[in-house]
């Protein structure tokens, strides 16, 4: 996969802007979901594979990729999200509190849906 830069197309982008390059990288399995796992602290490769419930290649490519984004580092303790990391936490909160409202007065047939989803 070619490296991300500003500037370059990223997926559904021609423009490359900065925001795209993001949504382009949390958009990609198990990414986003390791940066949350991350969120309350450092964990060992084992315990996020299994909290992110994927496989070890799969993740090894993905933590590479946020390592290489500056949002992740490998430390004792295992990987725990850099200071850029955390700013991004901070900056999805607002989302998930939002997520949270809507899914409470989401259409059924989202809510039927999500029920399949951890």
């Amino acid at each position: 996969m070619a490296k991300q830069r500003i500037g370059r197309r990223v997926g559904g982008s021609k423009t490359g802007r900065p925001i795209m390059l993001v949504l382009d990288l949390l958009g990609r399995r198990t990414a986003l979901r390791a940066l949350w796992e991350l969120r309350d602290g450092a964990l060992t490769f084992r315990a996020l594979e299994d909290a992110c419930e994927s496989n070890a290649r799969l993740l090894n490519t993905r933590l590479a990729e946020l390592r290489a984004a500056g949002l992740v580092e490998h430390a004792a303790g295992g990987y725990r999200l850099t200071r850029q990391g955390r700013a991004l936490g901070a900056a999805l909160e607002p989302l998930s509190t939002w997520a949270k409202r809507w899914a409470k007065r989401a259409p059924a047939s989202v809510r039927a849906a999500a029920a399949f989803v951890k």
